[in-house]
């Protein structure tokens, strides 16, 4: 099966799996299976980064790549076809990076980890996995 990271997921994966719930954390360990996190993600990291919404121990760039690598994460690259298929989201959700990642996960036929209950109203799969 092929995962999409929602963008917290990734981030407590790497500093708080505390806040992940079992199902969660079992796919994140298991190793067979086929986990993304979206370049959306990277940009929504570093973005309010600089902001300063949250904190890293170091610049997004080597924080980013250095802990995908570690946990064996593949990139998902955004396309054309991803940020057209945001048009057809109904409105439930106003956070363009939470949009896209919806989008990317229904044209990608992929299941999304997310702890945000607002990805339930679309048309996509979801694993709930906060706590």
């Amino acid at each position: 099966m092929r995962y999409l990271l929602d963008t917290m997921i990734w981030l407590w994966s790497v500093a708080d799996t505390d806040r992940i719930g079992k199902a969660g954390l079992a796919i994140l360990r298991n190793g067979g299976e086929e986990i993304y996190l979206s370049a959306a993600s990277s940009w929504e990291i570093a973005l309010k980064a600089k902001l300063g919404k949250f904190e890293l121990p170091e610049p997004p760039g080597p924080y980013v790549r250095t802990r995908i690598a570690t946990q064996a994460i593949r990139s998902l690259p955004i396309t054309l076809d991803h940020t057209l298929c945001v048009y057809d989201l109904p409105l439930h959700h106003h956070d363009p990076f939470d949009r896209l990642l919806i989008a990317q996960a229904i044209a990608e036929e992929m299941t999304i980890l997310t702890a945000d209950r607002v990805f339930g109203k679309y048309p996509v799969k979801i694993l709930r996995c906060g706590k």
